[in-house]
């Protein structure tokens, strides 16, 4: 239907300008409140009575009345009613339902998906510290940005996915020292064990490895151990390294894929930390006072200013952030999105601070933020708090290896990121309609039994006559995938998978209902291609958003 809606819309657009100048490039539709006041509705009557001087619902009636002389509401539009103080509700023809299904099978995956447009965004998501396997927080996040990135990529933009890794600082150099303890046989709880000490089970796996002289290869580096406790850079080399590719097994267990990985420490090794400072100093942004440097980030926003470089000559973690996001600017990526827990909220202000501080044309809300809240996870009723590899908490392989990766990526995706999640283990393994992933996927395949019972040739059915989809369950199903380029748009927009989630629900439960109101392989061939056809297309769409989603979409359950 995406044809007949750019009809609509652009006759009432037409319709609007001539009314009020200007007023053509805010047409649009609204879904109406309650399914059955109509397909469509039109609330500009509302928001243009006050700029005419006129009544609403008196302004609505002049607008129904020339939009029934436009072709393209005299062709589509069954019914155009005024309700309430103004609203306008649309009543579609049959043919414009219709003419979804043929969309769809016509152009298939690629139908609602926009063209590219040249326009580059980075998104930087996990950025784990390499101290510890991946944990569900690292999850929601990974699920996060990759679903975003897809969407962006629905949208028309060239989408860059980057890992940011912190290999610089006090955490690392605690990696370090909690290798090494075990290197030399202590354990948690052991006189002269390390007070900041990382105690899962891994550090003990580490350590064993670097004893023994073992080569790990990550993404980027191959580290062989030298097996000497004593080796202080050679185990800090060998454990970041060694968690490195842990992470990377962890990632390709959960399908998530990046373009680049940048080191924190390259941004030392390179010099831009120290060519950052110098800028901001130069463009006369910054101030000493006991003994350290401080930007005066209260100029943008900020509650306070804050400390670049402290008495003793080591910078705060927020200046090696400002270095890195000028490299995004600078690599030319004019939209930039970073996914992050809460936790980091703090950091928005001074990051953008620090940016605009530069004076190098950023703009002020650069870099955008998606921050997400982190997930409990309950197992037969309980909460589980901790894991035999972490020590500490709950990882990302834990919850694929109870679960699955499909339900994991859905679960995680089906809340607004911000919002407080309980992962429920022992729902997510159940195969029926409580468990939402399911749902979507036994629709799926679902449709798939029939059309392997049908036998025949899809690419046939973008032919068919569809003339018999008359039904009020058709017509409801016709309108819920009408909706699918709509919702991918506005997904991309606010950064909100969670929306296509809730969509692959609705569609699905529209399907189910349109199977139990209508036999689909009936003698009847005329009808049969066409509810066929109508059935292979939701299929197409439910898979393209699982998809979106990083979820599979089974023929067979």
């Amino acid at each position: 239907m995406l044809q007949v809606h750019r009809e609509l819309r652009a006759a009432l657009a037409a319709t609007l300008e001539a009314l009020h100048a200007g007023a053509g490039e805010r047409a649009a539709f609204e879904k109406p409140k309650v399914a059955a006041h109509g397909d469509l509705a039109i609330t500009a009557a509302l928001q243009l009575a006050k700029p005419l001087a006129t009544n609403p619902r008196a302004l609505a009636q002049t607008l129904v009345e020339r939009l029934q002389a436009t072709e393209a509401f005299a062709r589509w539009v069954a019914a155009l009613e005024i309700a309430g103080p103004g609203f306008i509700n649309l009543r579609l023809k049959p043919a414009a339902k219709q003419q979804t299904v043929r969309e769809i099978l016509t152009e298939g995956e690629r139908w609602g998906r926009k063209p590219p447009t040249g326009q580059r965004v980075i998104v930087e998501f996990v950025s784990a510290n390499p101290t510890g396997p991946l944990h569900v927080g690292h999850g929601r996040q990974a699920a996060l940005g990759d679903a975003i990135c897809n969407l962006l990529a629905t949208q028309g933009w060239q989408v860059h996915r980057e890992f940011y890794y912190n290999d610089a600082g006090a955490q690392i150099e605690n990696l370090t020292r909690s290798v090494q303890a075990r290197a030399r046989g202590l354990k948690p709880g052991d006189p002269g064990w390390p007070a900041d000490a990382y105690n899962g089970d891994y550090i003990q796996d580490i350590a064993d490895d670097f004893l023994a002289r073992k080569t790990v290869q990550a993404a980027d580096r191959a580290v062989t151990a030298s097996g000497d406790v004593e080796d202080w850079d050679g185990i800090r080399d060998f454990a970041v390294a060694y968690l490195r590719r842990e992470q990377d097994l962890d990632l390709q267990a959960f399908g998530v894929r990046f373009d680049a990985f940048y080191l924190e420490s390259s941004l030392y090794q390179t010099g831009r930390v120290e060519q950052t400072v110098r800028r901001l100093i130069e463009a006369g942004h910054t101030y000493e006072a006991d003994g350290a440097l401080w930007l005066r980030t209260t100029k943008w926003g900020d509650d306070k200013d804050r400390v670049m470089r402290k008495s003793d000559g080591s910078y705060t973690y927020f200046v090696p952030d400002v270095a890195y996001h000028v490299t995004k600017w600078e690599r030319g990526f004019t939209k930039a999105i970073n996914i992050q827990g809460t936790d980091h909220h703090g950091t928005i202000a001074r990051v953008r601070a620090g940016l605009q501080a530069l004076g190098i044309g950023i703009p002020p809300g650069y870099p955008e933020y998606v921050l997400h809240t982190m997930v409990r996870v309950v197992r037969g009723g309980q909460e589980v708090k901790i894991s035999k590899r972490a020590g500490s908490y709950v990882t990302l392989r834990d919850l694929i290896e109870w679960t699955s990766r499909d339900a994991v990526r859905f679960f995680l995706l089906s809340r607004k990121p911000d919002t407080e999640y309980t992962f429920d283990v022992d729902l997510a393994i159940q195969q029926n309609n409580d468990n939402p992933v399911y749902y979507v996927q036994y629709a799926h395949a679902r449709i798939r039994s029939v059309l392997a019972q049908w036998g025949g040739e899809e690419a046939a059915l973008a032919q068919a006559d569809l003339a018999p989809l008359d039904s009020e369950a058709a017509q409801t199903l016709m309108l819920e995938l009408a909706r699918w380029p709509q919702v991918m748009e506005a997904a991309a927009a606010d950064f909100a998978p969670h929306d296509v989630a809730f969509y692959l629900r609705e569609l699905a439960a529209a399907y189910h209902r349109y199977y139990d109101a209508e036999r689909i392989l009936v003698d009847d061939e005329r009808a049969r291609l066409a509810r066929l056809a109508l059935v292979a297309a939701t299929a197409r769409v439910l898979r393209s958003g699982l998809a979106l989603l990083g979820v599979s979409a089974p023929d067979k359950m």
